[in-house]
This record gives C-alpha cells, structure tokens and sequence, in this order.
C-alpha cells in the first residue's frame, strides 16, 4: 500500500481551514500579532524599522528620479512656436511650408510665425503644413 505524502496531507488542512466561511470573514493580523508586548523589544524594533524604512524611501526617490530621466519629455522652443520655411528657386522665394518652431526640417530661410499666421498661412494661404512635426495637429487646424 503506497504512503501519503504528509506534505500534501498538511497543505490539503491548510486550505480547507482557509476555505472555510467564517475563515474567510475574519481579517488577517498575522504580522501584527507576532509583535512583542513589552516596551523595551518595542522601542528595538522601531529603532531597527525606522532606516529601514529611511533606505526604502531613499531607493524610491533614485528609482522615480531614474525613470523620469527615461521618460521623453518635448521642451518647448525658446523661439517662436512657429516659423514658414521658405524654399528658394532661382534667388526667389517659392511657397515653403509650415513648421513647429524646434523642427530641424524647417532649415535655415525661415521666419517666425505666431498662432494665428501660421493657421492663417495653413488654411487660407496656401502653404502645406510638414508632415513630419505636423504643426497643423499642434493648432488643431483639421483636414
């Protein structure tokens, strides 16, 4: 006759003691429980609890300084919001396009531009918006 595990024998009790109805209404304090009754192995533990919980706070603060330096983060341009790129043929300036001010597409014929120029200039003026920093989605001009 095979022998019984009494590993699984102890874990099956286990849970059918946790799957119990009134088991389950009960709130667990088996941390709290363990604590000492006395004041002096009381004040030990907070002395040892206390840079503890100074270290974990420590490592909190490196590891939320660490992933916010991951995060990407658009700055704002000094500059204007804005600028119209003008593209030259021949000496003469051609209708260029519209870019967000810090969008290294725009090149180096252009002039700023505050909001309502450049909406003008999208909607009205005939000038196409880049299609790599979408200036037009920036000032919720739609198509």
């Amino acid at each position: 006759m095979p022998q019984r595990n009494p590993c699984a024998q102890t874990h099956q009790a286990e849970v059918a003691e946790l799957q119990k109805p009134e088991r389950a209404l009960v709130p667990r304090r088996d941390l709290m429980s363990e604590l000492p009754p006395d004041l002096p192995r009381l004040r030990t533990l907070e002395h040892w609890l206390v840079p503890s919980l100074d270290r974990v706070r420590a490592r909190i603060a490196e590891v939320e300084t660490r992933e916010a330096a991951m995060r990407p983060v658009r700055v704002l341009p000094e500059g204007p919001g804005w600028v119209h790129s003008c593209l030259r043929e021949r000496g003469r300036p051609v209708v260029g396009s519209v870019h967000i001010g810090d969008c290294r597409l725009a090149g180096k014929n252009t002039r700023p531009l505050g909001r309502g120029e450049a909406r003008q200039a999208l909607t009205a003026g005939g000038v196409r918006a880049c299609e790599i920093c979408r200036p037009d989605s920036d000032l919720g001009i739609l198509d």
